[in-house]
């Protein structure tokens, strides 16, 4: 149907065209593709007044659809996290708790010759705190926990949601560490800053979680060094 012929269809097209209507609107309602009526419409102006709307819309249609692929991904997120969490059998046995806890504190604890684990996720803080009571034998109310807050925070308020968190008396908190003020800081009421559990008297439970480590990274460690050893190093 070409232009030139102006049928009905490509006259009421031109006429929505002045009104202000966009491509999406005026197919819809003629029932026409987006390509015939760009071929109609090639050299119909859009009226000044009208101009801003259809920018408006167009704005409206990529947020709008930015958002669609944005909740669309988060859900699909969850189920990937549903499925997996479905894959693990609970309760976990007493070997695969001691080794998911020694590969969460070789990533998330200190390297030195202190037990120290510094995180704000309060699971995975009260896992660790099981964690050391069961496998290393330590009772709650021998650990120690330091605080890392913002001078915004109030500290004794986060003192005391650790302590009943954990079951760690509040007096063995050491002193805190408080940032210099800013006004970059976590607003979420939920954010209770960071906490270092500290195990006292430690430095060999940190070898001897090295040890359960290197167990279970023996195998690769000696491809590893046969490797090197052939100069692939």
């Amino acid at each position: 149907m070409a232009v030139n012929k102006y049928t009905y269809l490509g006259k009421r097209a031109v006429e929505l065209r002045k009104q202000g209507r966009s491509y999406k609107e005026i197919g819809a309602e003629l029932g026409v593709s987006k390509g015939t009526l760009s071929l109609w419409l090639k050299g119909v102006p859009v009226p000044p007044e009208y101009k801003e709307r259809l920018y408006n819309a167009r704005v409206l249609s990529i947020t709008k659809g930015q958002h669609c692929q944005k909740e669309r991904r988060k859900r699909e997120i969850e189920k990937i996290v549903t499925d997996a969490k479905k894959e693990i059998p609970l309760p976990v046995s007493d070997e695969t708790f001691k080794l998911f806890g020694a590969a969460l504190y070789w990533g998330e604890g200190s390297k030195g010759n202190r037990f120290q684990v510094t995180n704000s996720d309060p699971r995975l803080i009260l896992f660790m705190v099981h964690w050391i009571e069961k496998i290393l034998r330590i009772k709650r109310k021998n650990l120690n926990l330091r605080l890392n807050i913002y001078p915004q925070q109030s500290e004794l308020e986060i003192k005391k949601f650790w302590s009943h968190l954990t079951d760690i008396p509040l007096q063995n908190f050491g002193k805190s560490f408080v940032k210099p003020l800013s006004t970059a800081y976590r607003k979420n009421n939920l954010y209770y800053g960071m906490i270092r559990i500290e195990v006292p008297k430690s430095c060999d439970f940190v070898h001897k979680i090295y040890g359960w480590t290197q167990a279970i990274l023996e195998k690769e460690n000696k491809k590893a060094k046969k490797s090197k050893e052939d100069g692939f190093g």
